[in-house]
């Protein structure tokens, strides 16, 4: 505690000053109106069909809830899952996609039509052309059923609540009770099933649906319309937005985001700050001055070109290929000693696309602060590997700075992971990874002797690590193509710009941009991450005033959409004539 405690007191003013400013809640405002209650939604859906109702939504969600909440009144109430394949059915088809691991599964090619019994969908599909205003259909699949013209609500779901969801043990999977599952059991079926299938589905159903409807806080339900949703979709896509950041404890959490991010303070730790994972973070509509809270992948899928641009949409589809996030070790341990799969090998084992390749960027660092990144030279790999198999067996510590180098890590240095580099980030550091986006795939080699939150030993995968571990990746390697590699690109009056990476096995390109004046930036057609890693705060103008000003505050990351072309950023409020920094990543096409 005595590192925690210097810590503090060297930063608690400028800790308050910044705790006032960031936006945990950044929303888009949005014209409209907003039903608040199931007792005026129900009134409102029962006044603006003309037929029978549908519900359809997104796993998650409490079924006998809603299904309670607005059945009432309704004659005929019909449930979507006393359509689906018998639960022993549907887990003999997914089996394959699950496999037997504990923490990875494969990526599904299933459609939500393969968890039906497709014969009673086609007759209940009859059953309703000549169905009238008395029948409600509600369920996971509602629209498959739905006759031309009928009333479509889709009850969307935050994956971040609902993975708050899976650690209460509250919601069943698609097709099966799995309440009692462990939690990284249920995620993993979400991850390689569920959520694959019912994105894709949803894609389907954006021309389709007139209302949508929040529930992401139980006891608050929301209702808006079609054209609400739609609006803060297209308004997202051409102008700066951010997406809400999600703050979470870990083994190894620090203190640091508890005061520059203004969180409870009761919690021991902040290890895990998400704030620009589209497919786990959600988007803010403020509707009438109402925050409705969607899946931000929505405006990925509704708005893809616009936002991605096209060259990235082209490579990657309706898929965010750009994550930033916050690893807090302020006061806090090491990371897990872990590596991440080669792009070969987590095509051939588990069916994705690309590798999260990643980075380490600091945005602060305290006394002391180390990262551990690539093995030293000369290394004894049989003896590394065995080493790390008797620390899985629970037989030895493993030396981490006989085997793997430890570098000392300060404010603005940026460290380069390409997939199969060994490396965690050691304690008292604040961490912004920019990495690609697939972010369930660590193996982690080593934990320090450390159990998890739930007071259970973390899963190891030591021999999935041994697989695909660069060797080559030693200590000339690390200094010479991953450790501060800063070269100027360009400079004006009131700015300078340089690259800090990424290596040249990773597609995302980084750039730092110091300016006490007006710095311009180009999309060059592809969408753009940044985070103020310097100052207090600065705005964002389109020089051609294709949007409003938007103000960011130091920390926070921010998406510029790749339609948005030209854009500045200036100091402002209480960086007004002081120099700033942003640290901004894109999509590389000319390696």
């Amino acid at each position: 505690m005595k590192t925690l405690h210097i810590f503090a007191q060297t930063n608690i003013c400028s800790y308050i000053m910044r705790a006032q400013n960031y936006d945990k809640y950044p929303a888009i405002p949005v014209e409209g109106s907003v039903c608040l209650g199931w007792e005026l939604i129900r009134k409102k859906l029962h006044s603006c069909a003309s037929g029978p109702l549908f519900v359809d939504y997104y796993t998650g969600v409490f079924e006998e809830d809603m299904a309670r909440e607005l059945g009432s009144g309704f004659a005929r109430v019909i449930r979507m899952r006393d359509y689906m394949k018998p639960e022993a059915a549907v887990r003999s088809l997914t089996e394959r996609f699950m496999t037997d691991d504990v923490l990875f599964g494969h990526v599904t090619c299933l459609q939500l039509e393969d968890f039906f019994d497709g014969k009673k969908l086609c007759t209940l599909k009859e059953e309703l052309k000549g169905a009238g205003k008395d029948t409600l259909v509600i369920g996971t699949g509602a629209a498959l059923v739905m006759p031309e013209g009928a009333t479509l609500v889709y009850a969307d779901m935050a994956r971040w609540e609902i993975q708050q969801r899976f650690r209460r043990h509250q919601v069943c999977g698609l097709g099966v009770d799995n309440r009692e599952d462990p939690v990284s059991i249920q995620y993993k079926r979400g991850y390689f099933i569920d959520w694959r299938v019912l994105d894709q589905y949803k894609d389907t159903l954006f021309t389709k649906v007139d209302w949508w409807l929040d529930t992401n806080t139980a006891t608050e339900p929301k209702l808006i319309s079609r054209a609400s949703f739609l609006e803060g979709m297209a308004k997202a896509a051409r102008r700066p937005f951010r997406v809400v950041p999600f703050f979470d404890p870990a083994p190894w959490g620090g203190q640091w985001m508890k005061e520059v991010c203004d969180l409870d303070r009761s919690t021991p730790n902040f290890g895990w700050c998400f704030d620009c994972v589209p497919e786990e973070n959600s988007l803010l509509l403020e509707v009438d001055g109402v925050k409705v809270e969607f899946p931000s992948v929505d405006l990925v899928l509704t708005h893809s070109t616009e936002l991605l641009g096209v060259p990235v949409e082209g490579r990657f589809g309706k898929d965010f290929p750009i994550r930033f996030d916050f690893l807090d070790t302020m006061g806090g341990g090491n990371l897990s000693l872990q590596v991440h799969p080669t792009t070969q090998f987590i095509r051939e084992q588990f069916g994705m696309a690309y590798t999260q390749d990643e980075s380490y960027y600091l945005l602060d660092a305290g006394e002391g602060a180390t990262v551990f990144l690539g093995v030293k030279t000369g290394v004894d790999k049989e003896a590394m590997l065995e080493d790390l198999r008797a620390a899985q067996r629970g037989e030895k510590s493993f030396e981490a700075q006989k085997y793997v180098n430890q570098l000392p890590a300060k404010k603005h240095d940026h460290f380069l992971i390409p997939g199969g580099t060994i490396h965690c980030s050691g304690a008292n550091a604040m961490v912004l990874e920019i990495s690609a986006t697939p972010n369930l795939f660590t193996f982690k080699l080593w934990d320090w002797n450390r159990l998890g939150l739930d007071g259970k030993p973390r899963p190891i995968n030591v021999e999935r690590g041994s697989k695909v571990i660069q060797w080559n990746r030693d200590t000339e390697y690390v200094h010479a193509h991953l450790a501060n590699h800063f070269e100027p690109v360009a400079r004006g009056e009131g700015w300078e710009e340089i690259r800090t990476g990424l290596h040249p096995a990773e597609f995302i390109e980084t750039r730092r941009t110091r300016f006490s004046g007006t710095a311009p930036f180009r999309t060059a057609d592809s969408v753009q991450v940044l985070n103020l890693v310097e100052g207090e705060e600065a705005v964002v103008e389109s020089p051609e005033g294709r949007f409003e000003p938007f103000v960011v505050h130091y920390a926070e990351t921010f998406i510029i959409p790749a339609c948005v072309g030209d854009f500045t950023i200036r100091p402002c409020g209480l960086a007004s004539g002081k120099e700033c920094m942003v640290i901004r990543a894109f999509i590389r096409f000319n390696a």
